[in-house]
C-alpha cells in the first residue's frame, strides 16, 4: 500500500470497482489444495495467487490470515502474495487478519509486523487485554483497524456478552463508535444476528468486517438486512472456504470463480 489513499478511501474505490460487499478470505489448506498442485508449502504462494487473478473482478477486498501461513513458515510468500495484490490490483485493499493484542513496545512491533513487513492496508486486532493493545496500531493513520467486537465462534459469548449490563461488545462498539475515524472498524461475525443489530445500532456508520458466511451457515441476506448501514454499505463480507476450496479438481478455477460470482450477486451494493 501506498498513503496516496486512506484505508477507507481504497474501501471506497473498491466498492465503485467491484459493486460488491464481498471480501475473499485467502485461507490456504495444504489438504484442500487442487489436483494442479503438489500439497505442500511450495505451492500455497501460486495457488492464492490464482484465487486472487480468478476472484478480483467480484471482490472488494482480500484477507489472508496469517495463521495460514506462519504455521508453515510462509511469512515471506505472505508479503509477496499482498505485494502481488497490491501490484495488480492497486485499489482493492488487503486485511491482515492477525487478531494481534497485546501492550506497550509488543503491540507496537505487532503494528510494524503488519504495516511495514507486510504493508497491509488494515489488520485485526484483539482489545481484551485493554483499550492500549490497540493505540500503536491507531497511531498509523492512514492504515485501518478492524476491533474485534462480536465473533462468532461458539465460546465466544463466554466474554463477550458479560455482563448481562452493557456487555463486552457493546463497550467496544460504543468506543469504536465515539472514535469518529473511518479508518476503524468491528469484527462482527455473521452468526450472531441480534448482537449485529445491537451493534449497528452503537456504531451506526462503522465499517464492520463479518465473517461466518458461507461454510459457517450464516446467509448474506440476513447480514445485508441487519448489518448494513442507512446507506446500504459498511460491511465487508468474508467469505473464505465457501469459494477456495469447494473444488479440489484440474477444473478448480471454474468453481472459484463461479462461487465468487455467486456470492458477490447476493452482496451487490444497492444504489
Amino acid at each position: 500500500m501506498t498513503d496516496a489513499h486512506s484505508f477507507r478511501e481504497k474501501v471506497e474505490l473498491a466498492w465503485q470497482r467491484s459493486e460488491s460487499l464481498l471480501c475473499v478470505g485467502l485461507d490456504p489448506r495444504l489438504e484442500l489444495l487442487p489436483a494442479p498442485f503438489e500439497k505442500d508449502r511450495d505451492s500455497v504462494l501460486e495457488f492464492c495467487k490464482t484465487i486472487v487473478d480468478a476472484t478480483s473482478e467480484y471482490a472488494c477486498a482480500f484477507k489472508p490470515n496469517h495463521a495460514f501461513y506462519a504455521a508453515l513458515g510462509l511469512e515471506d510468500e505472505l508479503a509477496d502474495l499482498v505485494e502481488y495484490i497490491h501490484n495488480r490490483y492497486p485499489v482493492t485493499p488487503v486485511v491482515l487478519d492477525a487478531k494481534r493484542g497485546d501492550i506497550d513496545s509488543t503491540a507496537e512491533q505487532y503494528a510494524v509486523e503488519a504495516f511495514e513487513r507486510y504493508n497491509v492496508d488494515a489488520v485485526t486486532v484483539n482489545p481484551f487485554l485493554g483499550w492500549d493493545t490497540v493505540e500503536p496500531f491507531l497511531a498509523w493513520e492512514n492504515r485501518g483497524v478492524f476491533v474485534l467486537c462480536r465473533t462468532s465462534n461458539k465460546g465466544s459469548a463466554w466474554l463477550q456478552t458479560q455482563p448481562d449490563i452493557d456487555p463486552v461488545y457493546e463497550q467496544i462498539a460504543e468506543r469504536v463508535d465515539a472514535l469518529n475515524n473511518p479508518n476503524v472498524g468491528l469484527v462482527v461475525g455473521a452468526t450472531n444476528l441480534e448482537e449485529l443489530r445491537e451493534i449497528r445500532d452503537y456504531a451506526p456508520e462503522t465499517l464492520l468486517l463479518i465473517p461466518g458466511v458461507g461454510i459457517q451457515g450464516a446467509q448474506a441476506v440476513d447480514v445485508l438486512e441487519t448489518g448494513c448501514a442507512d446507506d446500504g454499505r459498511e460491511v465487508l463480507i468474508n467469505v473464505s472456504r465457501g469459494i477456495i476450496h469447494q473444488d479440489q479438481s484440474t477444473n478448480y478455477l471454474d468453481s472459484v470463480t463461479a462461487n465468487a460470482r455467486e456470492y458477490a450477486s447476493q452482496m451487490t451494493i444497492s444504489s
